[in-house]
């Protein structure tokens, strides 16, 4: 999956600010947060939780989605004024996030991990001055450079016949999470549950992320987890790093540890 360059920037700087700067080898991940969910496709889905002590180790993106009895919505919409992600790439982290705890319990991946790579790859489906709609749409699609060798970038010629990215001779990564086309042929994911996967809704983006980090029984709350998931997603230390010092932010923002 391709970074896009203007966002690295951005994020890199925010990054920087940061008070953490993780290693692989000190990195501790606590168990989420969240006990209970529904999350049949579309719901507002009640969750309950129970925040870590303050007191705790923290050496990596710490945090599950925390609301203290109420719905997934208005979480969404409470973090959002205290972290500044729209509510509504929020719904669709927690979505996630939950979704993971039913389907693949051991995974234990928290929506700050998925928070931290959505501001990398596209502002939260805000990249190139797009709106992130209600739907779950940019408002315009969000499509990154040629995958021509470039850059820093890999070379892969076209996959898709340009149908996700438009381009016929080379692939391009798509969407808020970035997915080159090969990558969401084998991941593609519903998860707002229309019946279409579509790399461009930031819910089916995001489910399908939650799915790749997860892939062979990985577990995103161990060091070594968290560190192999980053690194197959983007093969970059400083990526893992941007994400890493994002993730953290929100969740100690969130847990009222910043």
């Amino acid at each position: 999956m391709a970074v896009l360059a203007v966002a690295v920037a951005a994020v890199w700087g925010l990054y920087q600010a940061s008070a953490v700067e993780p290693s692989p080898t000190t990195l501790r991940i606590p168990a989420l947060s969240v006990q209970a969910a529904d999350v049949s496709p579309g719901s507002v889905s009640p969750l309950s939780a129970t925040l870590s002590p303050a007191s705790q180790p923290r050496t990596r993106p710490s945090g599950g989605a925390t609301t203290q009895g109420g719905s997934l919505n208005s979480w969404a919409v409470q973090t959002a004024s205290v972290i500044g992600v729209p509510a509504r790439a929020l719904l669709a982290y927690g979505r996630a996030e939950i979704a993971m705890r039913q389907d693949f319990p051991a995974c234990r991946l928290s929506w700050a991990t998925l928070a931290g790579i959505g501001r990398v790859e596209s502002d939260h489906g805000r990249y190139g001055g797009a709106v992130l709609r209600a739907n779950g749409l940019p408002s315009e699609p969000i499509i990154g450079v040629p995958l021509d060798g470039s850059a820093g970038n890999k070379s892969i010629s076209d996959t898709d016949n340009g149908v996700l990215d438009g381009d016929t001779k080379m692939d391009r990564a798509v969407g808020p999470m970035q997915f080159i086309p090969t990558t969401w042929a084998s991941y593609a994911a519903d998860g707002n549950g229309d019946g279409v996967a579509n790399p461009q809704q930031i819910d089916d983006a995001t489910l399908a992320a939650a799915r790749y980090l997860c892939a062979g029984g990985r577990d995103m709350a161990t060091a070594e987890g968290w560190w192999a998931g980053l690194w197959s997603y983007n093969q970059s230390v400083e990526y893992g790093q941007m994400v890493f010092g994002l993730a953290d932010q929100y969740a100690r923002t969130v847990n009222g540890r910043s």
